[in-house]
């Protein structure tokens, strides 16, 4: 799955980001790129828990 973040503006925010996933599924695969706002995640969790552990971590997603 893909998301924009509009908050992710840096290599911080990634790091958040990647964490906020983590805690939903330890094992996701996830690429963050800062300078384009996009994350891509590969993981076996529903993308709406996903998209929720985003937006408590205040990363709101927007689907690609």
């Amino acid at each position: 799955m893909k998301f924009y973040l509009d908050n992710m503006t840096c290599g911080g925010c990634a790091r958040r980001v990647t964490r906020a996933v983590q805690s939903i599924d330890a094992g996701a695969s996830i690429t963050t790129d800062p300078s384009s706002r996009l994350v891509q995640i590969q993981t076996s969790a529903p993308e709406e828990d996903i998209a929720s552990a985003l937006r408590e971590a205040g990363f709101p997603p927007r689907s690609m």
